[in-house]
């Protein structure tokens, strides 16, 4: 596995670390020697297909199973060691992904149970009910709420104490779109702050632009770790242009680019598909440049996240 991210600079020290971490259940390889560094103030994700041993990492960094093999570090803390950890892990939050709450209690009263659980104030639970959307509906029962109001709850609960490192494992289950943006707006802010932020999901789309790195989960391994669009270039993926030409140009289209190493043509209506390799972006655009005017209009689509995830996990 290859780190193809920016090397990290003495500004941004890792404050998670993860040597060889293995976790086995007899002949089963949840974890199977993963080697990790996140940065202080990182949004990064972790992606994986359902079973890749996402959860399970999240586990061990928390301290909530023994790792079989290997080591784990939080904010230079052993997670195997009691005494410091036990310290490190009053800063942490965590939003598991089936997150269990108690019906006849009202979100406030959960909130208030939560910050006992933690040693922490409830004077500030109202706030934290306002700040995720849930302020009207703080004297309901839980029983209540809907799923995507049961979630913010949920991370609610994980803000408690005004923790320096969150764990949020697919955390916008059943948030609407206004949700999900206001979610990420608050992730934001925190990040302004210093916390930094490891987060999965299964919605590729979503995290694309918002995470600073990711890791790709496959079998218990880690297969490649870095920004999106390094883990795009390490891939190699080719590039499609759309261009708006009128009908009677398609030729003209064609002719222009019969030279470069194009792998696709394809004339649809008002427009011309065009795959290329990633290296020959430049020359397919002075190409098309040539061309007197004949475009219309031009895109570049570089691949999704999804494309490099499944580039590497198949």
């Amino acid at each position: 596995m290859e780190d193809t991210s920016p090397a990290r600079t003495e500004a941004s020290p890792a404050v998670i670390v993860a040597r060889g971490a293995k976790k086995h259940y007899g002949p089963i390889r949840a974890v199977d020697g993963v080697d990790l560094e996140i940065g202080a103030g990182e949004l990064f994700g972790l992606i994986g297909h359902n079973g890749a041993g996402k959860s399970t990492m999240f586990k061990m960094m928390l301290g909530l199973i023994p790792a079989s093999a290997g080591e784990i570090r939080i904010d230079g803390a052993a997670v195997a060691g009691n005494g410091d950890f036990r310290a490190v892990r009053r800063k942490i939050g965590y939003l598991p992904e089936n997150v269990v709450l108690y019906d006849n209690l009202t979100g406030l009263e959960t909130l208030h149970f939560f910050a006992r659980l933690k040693g922490v104030p409830t004077a500030g639970a109202p706030a934290l009910l306002e700040r995720v959307g849930l302020a009207e509906a703080a004297r309901r029962r839980v029983r209540e709420y809907s799923k995507g109001m049961r979630q913010r709850l949920g991370f609610a609960q994980a803000l408690l104490g005004n923790p320096r490192i969150l764990f949020l494992d697919e955390p916008t289950t059943g948030l609407d779109p206004e949700a999900i943006r206001s979610f990420y707006a608050i992730l934001r802010q925190l990040k302004g702050t210093g916390v930094t932020t490891v987060i999965t999901s299964h919605i590729l789309a979503e995290i694309q632009e918002r995470v600073d790195r990711l890791a790709i989960m496959t079998a218990g391994k880690i297969q490649a770790c870095g920004t999106v669009q390094a883990l795009r270039e390490q891939m190699d993926l080719p590039l499609w242009f759309t261009v708006r030409v009128a009908p009677e140009d398609f030729a003209a289209v064609r002719a222009a680019l019969g030279h470069l190493p194009v792998g696709a043509v394809e004339a649809r209506d008002d427009h011309v598909a065009v795959q290329c390799r990633r290296d020959a972006k430049m020359a397919v655009i002075e190409a098309l440049a040539s061309l007197d005017g004949k475009v219309r209009d031009l895109t570049v689509r570089e691949p999704s996240l999804e494309d490099v995830f499944f580039g590497f996990s198949d």
